[in-house]
């Protein structure tokens, strides 16, 4: 009983502040790829992969153009951008049917690769800007879930702020 996830039903996707674009087909958001070190020696039976709390791979996050419009220009520009993607989720409510809750990306990076895809008759570009992320902060219903801040040593995960000592102890904030 509860709360069954169903699907994505929509969502739109603002630049910098602008109105939402048009022509994006979909959205692949980033990994979170911890780095780590391998860890052996004496008193270890073998080895393991030590996760650096806080610290992870570069992260992409891809949109995907259906057609593309006068807005990629906005992603053309050197510099930061900021892409505020608005998602509405589709969920099953076993006691008074379906509903819609919010979920909200916010991703801060520099665009690394424009792909203005192929021209074929009858068809979508199929195109991708690809952005590197230095920030991103994932909302459902207005609850932080996740935010990640690489120049600003954040990471806080439901609440939790896990580099605050980290951050003490470097002599921030």
């Amino acid at each position: 009983m509860g709360i069954i996830p169903e699907k994505i039903n929509d969502f739109r996707v603002f630049v910098s502040g602008s109105p939402d674009l048009k022509g994006v087909a979909d959205l692949q958001l980033p990994s979170f790829d911890a780095m780590t070190e391998t860890v052996n020696g004496a008193g270890i039976l073998g080895e393991y992969e030590s996760a650096t709390y806080g610290h992870f791979q570069s992260m992409k996050f891809t949109l995907n153009w259906r057609m593309i419009t006068s807005e990629i220009a906005a992603f053309l520009k050197p510099g930061t951008i900021t892409v505020d993607c608005r998602i509405s989720n589709q969920e099953y409510n076993t006691r008074s049917g379906n509903a819609f809750t919010p979920q909200r990306v916010v991703v801060k990076g520099h665009v690394t690769k424009n792909d203005f895809g192929k021209v074929a008759k009858g068809s979508p570009y199929e195109g991708s800007t690809e952005i590197e992320v230095t920030y991103i902060k994932l909302e459902r219903s207005g609850k932080v879930i996740v935010e990640l801040d690489k120049h600003n040593y954040i990471y806080k995960v439901n609440g939790t702020d896990y580099l605050k000592s980290l951050r003490k102890s470097l002599g921030l904030k």
